[in-house]
């Protein structure tokens, strides 16, 4: 089967083509096609993402990555037939929302015959609600365009997916990449850390999940945005603080503030991180930071989120007895908080496998929404059914599937 996947949750617009050989969670994938576009240099000037920006962005480009995933896939394709006025009129109805984007792709079926594509997969939550409606909206109108069923998939699902997922996303000029996923030893135990999320959820088989512990304020990521806006860094903040602070662990710089940990001692296996956020507000106060002062505070405040994170961690594995941890989402790019779980799983928990996504799948994609959309092929829907039944949700809960 041949997967086309989209994803639009957030800044980045992703299509990519899989294909799944077996049945899940014991088939074989290959990238076929993969394209991406980042939003961060559009929303760079306003130290975030701009939702309306994103969703507009998101119109804009859908159809070129589309375009460029699918010509690096060379799969066979079908005459497509002339479309009725009604087929037309339909098109536009289901892409209403979106400006222009039914001329686009109306555009993009006159110049390409329908491609063998077996099932649509699509993000369809959490993230941010303008951006997700855009390419669930894309996916019906494809879905109806082609006839081919569409699904519509937890964006934090194809995250832990993807983190155990043994494949990678190939390098141009480099034949196409392969992978599977492993015989997870369950009952296994994922932290989820993104711009949007801190959370430890326990799977106790494949697609099975239960909210252990959960951020209370900001997510771990934005966290990181936030300090980083206020020492004057740009944005995305969170690679400009992990290489300010790596500067200063190679400086031996010393402590520029004593951060909090904040629930580090809760009891309980839940996370804030807004105390830390003004704990940094407060150490900058009105001063005109050093270069080696905000390289130390950089590090200062690396060192606190890691060692709650960690901490966090390792009680929940205690009171779960998982045999598996699984890291994803975004912030697991973060080499220093990926330095530290691999020491710590090695030398006090080495019965339990550390699962880590190639740092190109870590952050947002779409191969991982493919992932995610084979998991669920039985739920996926016929155009007529899809219709009115799929819906973008930017609070979707893993654990309320």
């Amino acid at each position: 089967m041949n997967i086309l996947s989209i994803e639009t949750s957030c800044d980045e617009t992703a299509v990519s083509v899989v294909e799944a050989l077996g049945d899940f969670p014991h088939a074989k994938y290959e990238i076929l096609g993969n394209a991406l576009h980042s939003q961060i240099e559009l929303h760079r000037e306003y130290g975030g993402v701009f939702p309306s920006l994103a969703k507009r962005e998101h119109a804009l480009t859908l159809i070129p990555m589309l375009e460029k995933a699918l010509t690096d896939t060379k799969l066979p394709q079908t005459e497509h037939h002339t479309l009725f006025p009604e087929q037309i009129e339909k098109l536009h109805e289901i892409l209403y929302r979106e400006e222009g984007l039914a001329d686009n792709l109306l555009s993009f079926y006159e110049r390409y015959n329908t491609p063998a594509i077996g099932l649509i997969a699509v993000t369809a939550g959490p993230g941010l609600e303008p951006a997700l409606w855009v390419g669930v909206n894309f996916a019906k109108a494809l879905s109806y365009l082609w006839n081919v069923p569409v699904v519509g998939v937890n964006h934090m699902e194809g995250h832990v997916l993807a983190s155990v997922f043994d494949g990678r996303l190939p390098v141009p000029g480099e034949e196409r990449q392969t992978g599977e996923l492993p015989a997870v030893v369950f009952p296994a135990l994922s932290l989820l850390i993104s711009g949007g999320h801190t959370e430890l959820v326990l799977m106790k088989d494949w697609l099975t999940y239960e909210l252990v512990g959960q951020t209370r304020d900001d997510a771990v990521g934005e966290a990181f945005d936030k300090a980083a806006r206020m020492m004057g860094l740009p944005y995305p903040g969170g690679p400009e603080i992990s290489r300010l602070a790596r500067s200063a662990r190679e400086a031996n710089l010393p402590q520029y503030a004593k951060l909090p940990h904040p629930m580090i001692d809760s009891g309980d296996a839940d996370f804030s991180f807004s105390g830390l956020k003004t704990a940094v507000r407060y150490a900058i106060a009105d001063k005109t930071l050093t270069d080696d002062e905000r390289c130390a505070l950089a590090r200062d405040f690396e060192d606190a989120v890691t060692e709650v994170l960690l901490s966090k961690t390792k009680n929940a594995l205690d009171e779960t007895g998982a045999r598996s941890l699984i890291l994803g989402g975004g912030v697991t790019a973060n080499t220093h908080i990926r330095k530290k779980f691999e020491q710590h799983l090695e030398s006090e928990y080495p019965d339990v496998h550390l699962y880590l996504p190639d740092p190109k799948l870590s952050t947002d994609n779409s191969v991982m929404i493919a992932l995610a959309g084979h998991a669920h092929t039985r739920d996926a829907m016929l155009p007529q059914e899809a219709s009115n039944t799929i819906k973008a949700d930017g609070n979707r809960s893993l654990t309320e599937q």
